[in-house]
C-alpha cells in the first residue's frame, strides 16, 4: 500500500524523478514560488488580477456573469470543473474556500485586498452581495493556459488566466494575468522585507515580538554559525497549546 498504487496511477504505475548531482543546483528550490496571499497558489495571480479589474467596475450589481479562462488545473482542481458544490456553499469550511477560485476572486474583487483570517470569516463569506456574486462565477479550461502551466521552461511558465466580467447591459472588462505579483518576474516580486513581513504576521498570534527577532536575526545569520549554536525555543502565547488526553494518531 503506497500514495503511488492508492492516489496515482495504481500498484503497477513507476515513476522516475530527477535528482540533481553532487554539485548541482537545487532546482526544486529554485522553481518553488513564494504565496503573497493566503490561498492555493493557482489563485495567486487572479487576486492580483481581481485588483486591478475591480477599479474598471462602477456598480458590482450590474454584473451578469464572470467567466475564468485558466488552466486544467484551475478549472479541475479549485474551479467549477471539480464538481464539488461545496466550493460554492457559503456554509463551507476555510480548507474549502481557498481552493475555490470561484469564491477567491469574488472576495478579492470586492474587496481591493486579501487577508489571511478575515478573508475567510464565515460573516465574510455568507455575506448576501457576495454569495451572489460569487454563485455567477464559473470557470472553463484553456488549452494556451494548460501549456503554459506545464511549459518545461521555467522562463515561459505560467499559472494565471483570463477573465471575462459580463454586465447585464451586454457590456464585458476583459483581463488576464500570467504571473502572480510576488512571482519573481511578476510586477512586484517578493524581496526579503516581504518574506520578513510575511513571517511576522502569520507568527503575530503565535509567538511575542522578542522571539521573532530572535529567530529572525539567527537564521540570517545562518552561513556564518557553527553546528550547535542555533538556539531557538519559542514559548507560544498563553491559551495556544491546550491539554489532549486522547490517545493514537486519530
Amino acid at each position: 500500500d503506497s500514495v503511488i498504487a492508492w492516489m496515482l496511477a495504481g500498484p503497477d504505475a513507476v515513476y522516475t524523478v530527477p535528482l540533481p548531482e553532487a554539485g548541482e543546483s537545487k532546482r526544486g528550490i529554485m522553481e518553488t514560488y513564494t504565496k503573497g496571499h493566503a490561498a492555493e497558489y493557482q489563485a495567486q495571480a487572479l487576486i492580483d488580477l481581481a485588483f486591478r479589474m475591480r477599479t474598471k467596475i462602477t456598480d458590482f450589481a450590474k454584473i451578469k456573469e464572470i467567466i475564468i479562462h485558466g488552466s486544467h488545473q484551475t478549472h479541475y482542481v479549485i474551479g467549477t470543473g471539480s464538481g464539488d458544490p461545496q466550493k460554492m456553499d457559503p456554509q463551507a469550511s476555510r480548507e474549502t474556500l481557498d481552493h475555490s477560485i470561484m469564491y477567491i476572486f469574488t472576495v478579492a474583487l470586492q474587496d481591493g485586498s486579501w487577508h489571511h483570517v478575515n478573508s475567510y470569516l464565515p460573516q465574510r463569506a455568507q455575506r448576501p452581495d457576495t454569495v451572489d456574486l460569487w454563485h455567477k462565477v464559473r470557470t472553463l479550461e484553456d488549452t494556451r493556459w494548460t501549456q503554459l502551466y506545464h511549459h518545461p521552461d521555467p522562463r515561459y511558465r505560467a499559472f494565471g488566466a483570463r477573465v471575462e466580467i459580463i454586465f447585464t447591459d451586454g457590456s464585458k472588462i476583459i483581463d488576464e494575468l500570467a504571473l502572480a505579483n510576488a512571482h519573481p518576474g511578476g510586477a512586484k516580486p517578493f524581496t526579503r522585507d516581504d518574506y520578513i513581513n510575511k513571517f511576522r504576521t502569520l507568527s503575530a498570534e503565535l509567538i511575542d515580538t522578542a522571539a521573532q527577532d530572535m529567530f529572525l536575526s539567527q537564521v540570517q545569520r545562518l552561513p556564518s554559525l557553527q553546528a550547535g549554536q542555533f538556539q531557538f525555543h519559542p514559548v507560544a502565547k498563553p491559551g495556544l497549546l491546550l491539554t489532549n488526553t486522547a490517545q493514537g494518531i486519530f
